[in-house]
């Protein structure tokens, strides 16, 4: 193998090894596509509806990508966020609740359903898909029989406040929220021996068991996130709409999971990061927002999703291969004499 092969593999390989790198290009010509069909596209206020809808999804997208990168993901998050927006708005309401209170309440309630999630799956080996595909019909049905199928209105004012969205670039409390708990979750998986365990749980469980990780324990605090997570979500998306409308959330798990994933956070596992998760979620939303745009049927938009998570999740297969035949040449090349010698490593 001549020098210059070896140097552009090896190009290769280092590009590969980037996740983010992918679903950047992919933003960028998406944006440049959609703009040349309607110069509309990268107006003011079509950018502002595309990030205030990102900052609440991706902050789903932060305890999602804790979860892949685990080992483990949660089809009930989107079914969460609209439960536990309807359980805070009847705790005001109708149950008389100080706001703060009711707020704190259903973030509490959505650690408590992915508590449960992560004992079911963790402790009774219930598979993950089975068991947040259950949980995501019990909380779609908890909210019909809460709401009885009608917005919980009119909500106290500083709920009001909360969403109003003439604050921080006209985005609501939710850019600062969802700025802190990105650079949190970011600096957690980055920096941190969480996040370091985390990767070695989602690469191989077992060595994490033999090392003395206690998995268990980081899978369901995995799921507890997610579900907080998904609870603040919902809160803030009744603040901006200030109603507990009962369609909060309806296929915010398609959009997550496609996010992440399309952001380099693998299905199997050990790899990923925060950032690339959110630039995900950011992508499927450009396509979403560039599809309404162009005038195409709202079911474009579902098509669109699905085979872009196909092909994140080809493309993670075959990053995953790529990079693993390259760590076998290089381990042949490295227990051969000859090749050693020749790049006079001795």
């Amino acid at each position: 193998m001549s020098n210059k092969k070896k140097t552009s593999e090896g190009f290769f390989y280092r590009l590969l090894a980037v996740p983010e790198l992918g679903v950047v290009v992919a933003l960028v010509l998406s944006a440049a596509i959609f703009q040349s069909f309607r110069p509309v596209f990268l107006s003011g206020q079509v950018i502002g509806s595309i990030v205030q809808a990102v900052t609440f999804v991706s902050i789903i997208g932060v305890g999602q990508a804790f979860l892949l990168i685990s080992g483990n993901f949660d089809l009930s998050v989107g079914a969460v966020a609209g439960l536990i927006a309807i359980v805070s708005g009847k705790l005001m309401t109708t149950a008389g609740w100080p706001v703060w209170l009711a707020l704190l309440a259903g973030i509490f309630l959505g650690g408590l359903v992915g508590a449960i999630n992560g004992f079911m799956v963790t402790r009774a080996g219930v598979p993950a898909f089975i068991q947040t595909l259950g949980m995501l019909f019990v909380s779609q049905g908890m909210i019909q029989v809460v709401s009885q199928g009608y917005p919980v209105y009119p909500l106290p004012k500083v709920i009001t406040t909360i969403g109003d969205n003439t604050s921080f670039l006209n985005l609501g409390w939710n850019l600062p929220i969802w700025i802190f708990v990105c650079l949190v979750g970011d600096f957690v998986i980055r920096k941190t021996t969480i996040g370091r365990n985390l990767y070695i749980i989602g690469g191989n469980s077992e060595v994490a068991r033999i090392v003395g990780i206690n998995v268990k324990k980081y899978q369901l605090a995995c799921f507890i996130l997610a579900g907080s997570l998904s609870a603040l979500s919902g809160e803030l998306v009744m603040a901006s709409l200030n109603a507990g409308a009962p369609s909060i959330g309806t296929g915010w798990e398609l959009t997550v999971i496609a996010g992440t994933v399309v952001g380099g956070v693998s299905l199997f596992g050990g790899v990923g990061t925060i950032a690339g998760g959110i630039l995900g979620v950011l992508l499927i939303q450009c396509v979403q927002s560039g599809l309404v745009t162009s005038g195409l049927s709202p079911n474009f938009q579902l098509i669109a999703v699905g085979f872009i998570l196909v092909l994140a999740v080809f493309l993670d297969v075959y990053r995953r291969k790529y990079r693993n035949t390259m760590r076998k040449s290089n381990d042949e090349e490295l227990n051969d004499p000859e090749a050693v010698k020749a790049k006079g490593v001795i």
